[in-house]
């Protein structure tokens, strides 16, 4: 296997334990992000072209940023 793809795979399950154990929800907003864009380049290494521009567009793009106008959201209720 690929080193690139096990640094990957590594910064993938390190991002998902640390996006569950953090207590500040933009701090998680952020590892998702992170998360998202390696699964991104994951895929693009696995031959699978659609599949890492879908990624990117669903899951970097629009979903992180419904996750930072909900924060902002939040934010603004609990002052």
């Amino acid at each position: 296997m690929d080193i690139f793809i096990v640094i990957v795979l590594l910064i993938m399950i390190v991002g998902s334990i640390a996006a569950a154990k953090t207590k500040n929800i933009l701090s998680a907003i952020i590892i998702f992000m992170v998360y998202t864009l390696m699964m991104s380049i994951l895929w693009q290494k696995l031959n699978a072209p659609d599949l890492a521009i879908t990624e990117v567009a669903v899951g970097t793009g629009i979903t992180s940023i419904l996750f930072l106008l909900t924060y902002r959201k939040i934010k603004v209720v609990k002052k």
